[in-house]
């Protein structure tokens, strides 16, 4: 187990800057996710701590040694790759047990480590079958095996399940969890997949860009994103964004109008753009609106499309606005809000229905920066503190 710390690193290909001053903290024995989309550094990052790519400016230390110019080989490290890459010619042993023999471990000690990674990743019995004898599942275990033989200070992950189909990469999830608690050793592990990263880490790390958006525990990022670009890349379905306009104690857009308490929100002033940010799951029809928070006033929309998932129905809505044809923003603001709802709500395509907006889910981002104003937009019920005196807390 290692602490893991990265002060400014920086790395540069050409004039292509791809990781720009990272600076991350990890924790001995912590699970962290790298998350963002295609291109944002998260694989970069996880090469310039493995060794595999050397960082232009900045350093990195695993425990309390400074690894940033050591080799891969004495970083102490482990890592698993995407494309599982196991020696087709060589049975499970012989490809757990290679990096040892490379090493020159006696025997007795060889044997001793296969053995008990194979009973960790559950391939006890499997140490003669070749790779294609193994279902894509068994083989990703050998991959992790192999690793945990190393018994290193830190697990490097890159996106190891992503080959995999989606009931086994559930499984595998699960494995991995089940893994991490057993062993106790800090993981790096870098995603695309939200699910991956919300279920399985005690920190998300969200990257765009090369720059570190937002690190946190994964209900803090889903709760409280730092930034709109948070707000709307974690999160399934993407949370909703309506442009809207201060006036007064409400926020106005195209066919929207919500009240809400003006202390919430700092350095927003009369005639200020803000974004509106809002989930699906935090809207509701009218006659359910007693499930919120702190319902907004109704609002008249059209329905649009649904999609119905099994589980929950997800509704397309149009402000009477945009159903009237006048809407004219782009093309994420003609897209109108979307819902979530119960299977069993009674709804169709083309309807007429009331909302409401939960006004304490309700999420504010400054236009310019992207910056988050407000998680929440109304105060909290009055609480008792110890002296008995009532004291009201900002949502």
């Amino acid at each position: 187990m290692a602490r893991v710390r990265l002060t400014d690193v920086t790395k540069r290909y050409d004039d292509v800057t791809a990781v720009n001053e990272m600076n991350l903290d990890l924790k001995d024995g912590e699970f962290v996710c790298l998350v963002g989309p295609s291109g944002c550094g998260k694989s970069t990052t996880l090469e310039t701590v493995a060794g595999l790519t050397k960082p232009t400016s900045g350093e990195i230390l695993i425990g309390d040694r400074e690894v940033t110019n050591l080799p891969p080989k004495d970083r102490g490290i482990a890592m698993v790759f995407q494309n599982i890459a196991l020696f087709p010619h060589m049975d499970v042993y012989d490809n757990i047990s290679f990096g040892l023999r490379l090493r020159d471990f006696p025997q007795a000690e060889m044997d001793e480590r296969v053995e008990e990674a194979a009973r960790v990743v559950q391939l006890e019995g499997m140490l003669d079958r070749m790779p294609d004898e193994m279902s894509g599942g068994q083989r990703q275990r050998v991959a992790i095996a192999r690793a945990i033989v190393r018994e290193p200070d830190v697990f490097l992950m890159d996106e190891p399940l992503a080959n995999l189909d989606a009931k086994l990469r559930v499984n595998m999830r699960t494995e991995l969890q089940r893994l991490h608690k057993q062993l106790d050793t800090t993981i790096i592990y870098v995603t695309h997949n939200q699910a991956e990263a919300m279920t399985m880490s005690d920190r998300i790390a969200v990257l765009n860009r090369g720059e570190l958006q937002q690190i946190a525990p994964p209900l803090t990022c889903y709760n409280e994103p730092a930034n709109r670009f948070v707000a709307g890349f974690i999160g399934s379905p993407s949370m909703n964004f309506v442009r809207s306009t201060v006036d007064g104690d409400r926020l106005e857009a195209e066919g929207y109008s919500v009240s809400f308490d003006t202390a919430t929100v700092d350095g927003v002033g009369q005639g200020d753009e803000v974004e509106m940010g809002i989930r699906p799951e935090d809207v509701y029809l009218t006659e359910n609106s007693e499930e919120a928070i702190d319902p907004s006033d109704s609002i008249a929309v059209e329905t649009d499309v649904l999609e119905p998932m099994g589980d929950q129905i997800f509704v397309y809505l149009k402000s009477l606005a945009q159903a009237a044809g006048s809407g004219m923003g782009d093309a994420e603001e003609r897209a109108g809000l979307l819902m979530s709802v119960d299977p069993d709500t009674d709804i169709g395509e083309d309807q007429s229905a009331e909302i409401v907006l939960d006004r304490g889910r309700l999420h504010l981002f400054d236009v310019a920066t992207g910056e988050a104003l407000s998680h929440g937009v109304v105060r909290q019920a009055a609480t008792t503190t110890e002296g008995g005196e009532d004291s009201a807390q900002v949502d």
